[in-house]
């Protein structure tokens, strides 16, 4: 009975130490995922981490984790280094991390060239201009050179062409990419008026710079357009300045409500005040309804118009009509 007694206390320490055994094995299993396989705590979601090509793997790895993407440069080149059969080979690419993921996975993906990423749905509505158009590609693309993109916008006379639209681009699109395919669309557009500005006698030139006018000057009304569009091919016409708010945000980023009698001054061959004629380049990258606007001009009797606070259009045939509109329409 005492012999039976001490082999079932032998199989209870038994069963003991096994659970022991295999508890300690889960917790270092566990510790051991948390502490190297796991991704680190500042993990950055959404983030979008671009590999060069010819990059090495010592590189990435040292700035995945100075990024807070892995946790170990070891194991993801380990890793690396058993999926790509001993090569260490990683491709380039942008990579998106919608979210948390483990350095296996990672290596993975480097190794097979899983980047998971989508194109970019971006919009650049009618009348921006190209500051403004940088300004939206800056927010939406992770490595997207603003400098650089105006900078090749100015040398390559590009603003008034870069035709406004809703495109889908890669995150890594490069500057030249997208200004030659917002340039493009505009050169395939500009082709549904093309015998319009064939038979109306102005270089095509001249037509994009009143257009961008207009873009800005004028809101959504057809009929609006084509009246203000009269208006200022006949202040052109007998040299007369334009005298065009818009100009100015081109100039120092002001509008109407801005403007100072120290703007009017401005030594600017953008100022529409001191210089007659059209503006060296368009001021905007205008839709098609402007540059059909700008080709469509309709003959009336005003030489001047302005916008009230409600966005309703008012003509004047003489500056004294001009300026009761202002009393009368602007508070």
């Amino acid at each position: 009975m005492f012999g039976e007694e001490e082999s079932l206390k032998e199989r209870i320490l038994n069963n003991l130490s096994q659970k022991k055994q295999v508890v300690f094995c889960l917790i270092l299993i566990l510790s051991f995922y948390f502490l190297f396989l796991s991704s680190p705590g500042g993990f950055p979601k959404g983030y979008v981490y671009n590999l060069k090509y010819g990059e090495t793997l010592s590189s990435v790895s040292g700035e995945l984790k100075s990024q807070k993407i892995i946790r170990s440069e070891f194991l993801l080149k380990s890793f690396t280094y058993v999926f790509s059969f001993g090569r260490g080979k990683i491709i380039g690419g942008s990579y998106a991390f919608p979210g948390r993921q483990n350095v296996v996975t990672i290596a993975w993906r480097i190794s097979h060239g899983y980047f998971e990423i989508e194109s970019l749905r971006i919009t650049i509505p009618e009348g921006m201009s190209s500051f403004e158009i940088a300004d939206i590609f800056s927010k939406k693309m992770p490595f997207f050179n603003k400098e650089k993109f105006l900078g090749l916008v100015k040398s390559g006379n590009y603003e008034g062409y870069l035709f406004p639209d809703t495109y889908f681009l890669m995150p890594d699109t490069k500057e030249e990419s997208i200004i030659k395919m917002m340039n493009d669309n505009f050169n395939e557009k500009i082709k549904m008026v093309d015998k319009e500005i064939r038979s109306f006698g102005k270089p095509i030139f001249d037509v994009i710079k009143m257009a961008s006018i207009i873009e800005e000057e004028v809101g959504s009304s057809t009929e609006a357009r084509k009246i203000v569009s009269g208006i200022l091919w006949k202040r052109i016409s007998i040299g007369m300045a334009l005298q065009v708010d818009s100009s100015f945000k081109y100039i120092n980023g002001k509008t109407t409500e801005d403007l100072s009698l120290e703007d009017l001054k401005i030594d600017s061959p953008y100022n529409s005040y001191t210089h007659t004629g059209l503006p060296p380049t368009p001021i905007s990258n205008p839709g098609l309804s402007a540059i059909v606007a700008a080709l469509e001009p309709e003959k009336t009797p005003y030489l001047y118009f302005l916008t009230d606070d409600e966005g309703n259009m008012h003509y004047g045939k003489t500056h004294d009509e001009h300026v009761a509109n202002k009393e009368k329409y602007l508070k």
